[in-house]
């Protein structure tokens, strides 16, 4: 629009159809490459091959996922938790003692906004 001159323009126009369709070409050539990736289709095919191990290596987690959780239940020091959550190497143990920590500190505030409650109200 600041230019006066139609050819000027028609050219203008053309660089910015060819940029357009440039940039719609990659798109599709980046969103192609993500549908088709070749080792997909490999790893769909071992992890059939070795579902049950995968299964069974799964219900071992989740057991000793289930006895972490009763032993956390047990510990009422934050600390212990803490040295527990820095040996601990996996996500899902790691995730549990947060939630254990996260769980005795609330229980921390409100006994002691309870004991404030009572001490307050003669």
């Amino acid at each position: 629009e600041a230019t006066v001159d139609l050819a000027e323009r028609r050219r203008i126009r053309a660089a910015i159809r060819e940029l357009q369709r440039q940039e719609l070409e990659q798109d599709e050539e980046a969103l192609a490459s993500k549908r088709f990736r070749p080792e997909r289709g490999g790893h769909r095919q071992n992890n059939k091959e070795n579902w049950p191990q995968s299964q069974h290596l799964e219900e071992q987690q989740q057991m000793t996922l289930a006895a972490l959780s009763l032993q956390l239940e047990a510990i009422t020091d934050v600390e212990e938790l803490t040295k527990l959550l820095r040996a601990a190497g996996e996500y899902e143990e790691r995730k549990l003692i947060r939630a254990a920590i996260r769980k005795l500190r609330a229980e921390e505030i409100e006994g002691e906004a309870s004991s404030l409650h009572l001490k307050a109200s003669p």
